[in-house]
């Protein structure tokens, strides 16, 4: 049955998309933090990453409306492609309130958990494209645990930098712009281990 193996080929390819656009994403992140010279140009080059990410996303809950037999549980499939998009939207989010606060360096703390994010990212986009072959379940366990111990780690930075943020930083509105800004990068590194969670659901249920 040839239409059967090409629509679930369809969902892996798809999702191969969407992972090397959220790491492309990330790594535009990454780079315009560093020093924040280009913030402008890094804001619009992650709102076009973003909108080809929605494109993506649609696609993908599209042919899952129009398919009888997926490869993977339905839920499963929407919460990765939902997943995906949630750190992508976080990722811009963070830039955008960088941008439009005119945040005037980053931090060392900052440019460790926007670090924690791309590899967080990168292994993300390794479990997730590991999925076409379950029959690896211990590689693929393997990146998750990795996701989730750099959640941890993310965890006990943030923790640090709440403390350094309130001790450091004496103007209240400055502390409210880096307060959010923080945080939302946190909970993008929180809808990677979000992920990792529903990769490990799969790897079971195909045991």
């Amino acid at each position: 049955m040839p239409w059967l193996v090409k629509k679930e080929e369809a969902f892996f390819d798809m999702f191969e998309r969407a992972t090397k656009n959220l790491s492309a994403s990330v790594e535009v992140f990454l780079e315009m933090i560093k020093d924040f010279k280009g913030l402008e140009k890094g804001v619009q080059r992650l709102d076009d990453l973003e909108h080809e990410g929605d494109i993506i996303t649609h696609e993908i809950m599209d042919r899952l409306n129009r398919t009888f037999i997926t490869p993977l549980d339905r839920d499963d499939i929407h919460a990765i492609a939902a997943g995906i998009d949630d750190v992508l939207d976080l990722t811009e989010e963070v830039a955008d309130r960088i941008y439009l606060y005119k945040l005037e360096k980053p931090t060392p703390n900052l440019i460790q958990m926007a670090q924690i994010l791309h590899q967080s990212v990168a292994e993300v986009s390794k479990a997730i494209n590991s999925l076409r072959d379950l029959k690896r379940p211990r590689r693929i366990l393997d990146y998750t645990i990795e996701i989730n111990r750099l959640e941890n780690e993310a965890d006990m930075v943030l923790k640090m930098t709440m403390v350094d943020l309130f001790e450091k930083v004496s103007s209240p509105l400055e502390v409210i712009k880096w307060k959010e800004v923080y945080e939302s990068l946190e909970k993008a590194i929180d809808k990677c281990e979000d992920m990792a969670v529903v990769i490990e659901s799969v790897v079971v249920k195909n045991a």
